[in-house]
C-alpha cells in the first residue's frame, strides 16, 4: 500500500484560507497569542527568522507565521527557562541607577497606597 504523502505550505496568519483559519480557531480558540508556547523559530535561507505553528488539514499541514516581537519570544524564553530578567531586578527603585533616594517599595503593603477618599462617592 503507497503512502501518500501531504502537501507542506507556509502562510501567514493574515493570510490563511478559510478552512484552515477554521482549523486554527479550533487549535487555539484565543487566537494568535494562543499558540506563542507552541511558536517555533525557522530561519528562512537569507538568514531572517520568523516564528510558526503548525496545523495539519486532512490534505496539507500548514507552517502559519504569527508575528511575534523578537524581545517579546526571548523574554518568554527565559522565563520558561525559569531565568531571571536582569531589567527586573530592580523593581521598587533598588537598582542603584542613582534616581532613588534609597528608598524602597514595599512588596507586602499596598494598604498605604490606598485614595483617601476611596468609596466615599
Amino acid at each position: 500500500m503507497m503512502q501518500v504523502q501531504k502537501k507542506r505550505h507556509v502562510v501567514s496568519y493574515e493570510n490563511m484560507s478559510p478552512e484552515l483559519a477554521e482549523a486554527f480557531a479550533v487549535k487555539y480558540p484565543k487566537g494568535s497569542q494562543d499558540c506563542l508556547a507552541d511558536a517555533v523559530k525557522y530561519t528562512k535561507p537569507d538568514g531572517t527568522p520568523f516564528y510558526a505553528v503548525t496545523i495539519e488539514l486532512p490534505d496539507a499541514v500548514y507552517l502559519v507565521k504569527i508575528k511575534v516581537k523578537t524581545d517579546d519570544m526571548d523574554d518568554i524564553e527565559r522565563w520558561l527557562d525559569g531565568e531571571e530578567d536582569a531589567g527586573n531586578e530592580g523593581v521598587g527603585g533598588a537598582s542603584g541607577d542613582g534616581d532613588s533616594d534609597g528608598e524602597t517599595l514595599p512588596d507586602d503593603n499596598i494598604s498605604q497606597y490606598e485614595d483617601s477618599d476611596d468609596g466615599k462617592d
